[in-house]
């Protein structure tokens, strides 16, 4: 699933098409994704300005000039693809149309943003713009890791007493909203925590060590595009290329990168989801 790097990526590249431009037509080529669109979805959005695209964890705010905000979670395969664009960022025109392109928007400047979703595990809601906070989807998000609000206090604050795994404590959204299975795996290795550590028995100042790696992590891979494992695509098609920098996840039985290490890369599973880390120089 697309986390916080690959999101944001995607907004930044949906920006230039959409940001201060209206939808003259929405298309809405099924009922559902992974629940049902809202009602009259594509009359609500057709006509309507996007006055600015923001970002929530995982998922893209597009707020309208209507007093509502359409919400879109890109689930596991969902693109949000750009033709046509008229700025010339974009070289190709607009493709055929394709099986599971479920929305379609034309922009007025002649740029289509077109979301296909072959597993249909993606998203869209719509919700007012001055209540989009409480939306069920947002609500009890933590906050944001490279934002202000999130820092060292505030980290070692909510793992203290707690007796899940590091590794579990940081994909709960409710401690920090973003983060994934790629990114903290590579953030525990840069700062040579194990992921098997109870959160709570971490000690304060090396809690405060994982604030930059975490921040230093997401802006190297937003810079990169993102990782492009199996789905993740730009908006132009091109995939991201973090992943040819990983250094644990996806590294199982090869050298650890940690310099005068002379151990491997181990895989495990924790809740259901494979965790790679070095066993010698993690602890």
């Amino acid at each position: 699933m697309p986390e916080l790097p690959e999101v944001e990526t995607v907004r930044r590249g949906l920006a230039p098409s959409m940001e201060g431009q209206r939808i003259v037509r929405a298309q809405v080529n099924r009922p559902d994704l992974r629940w049902p669109f809202p009602p009259r979805m594509a009359e609500r959005l057709t006509g309507a300005r996007v006055l600015r695209l923001g970002r929530r964890s995982k998922y893209i705010l597009a707020d309208l000039d209507s007093g509502e905000t359409l919400i879109i979670h890109l689930g596991m395969s969902g693109r949000m693809l750009v033709s046509g664009d008229p700025l010339g960022q974009f070289h190709h025109v607009h493709p055929a149309p394709e099986k599971h392109d479920h929305v379609v928007f034309d922009m007025e400047n002649g740029a289509r943003i077109t979301f296909n979703d072959a597993r249909r595990f993606g998203a869209m809601d719509l919700t007012p713009t001055d209540q989009v906070a409480q939306h069920p989807l947002l609500a009890s998000l933590g906050p944001e890791p490279l934002g202000n609000a999130f820092d060292e206090e505030y980290l070692a604050d909510r793992l203290q007493g707690r007796a899940m795994p590091i590794k579990s404590a940081l994909l709960d959204q409710k401690i920090v909203a973003g983060l994934g299975n790629i990114y903290v795996c590579e953030v525990l290795y840069r700062a040579g925590i194990s992921p098997l550590l109870k959160a709570g028995q971490i000690a304060p100042a090396r809690v405060a060590t994982m604030v930059p790696i975490i921040r230093a992590v997401l802006a190297e891979a937003i810079k990169a595009g993102g990782s492009s494992l199996r789905d993740h695509r730009q908006t132009d098609g091109e995939l991201g290329y973090f992943q040819h920098s990983f250094q644990a996840y996806d590294r199982e039985g090869q050298p650890c990168l940690t310099p005068g290490c002379k151990g491997k890369i181990s895989r495990i599973t924790q809740t259901g989801r494979s965790t790679f880390y070095c066993k010698l120089c993690q602890r």
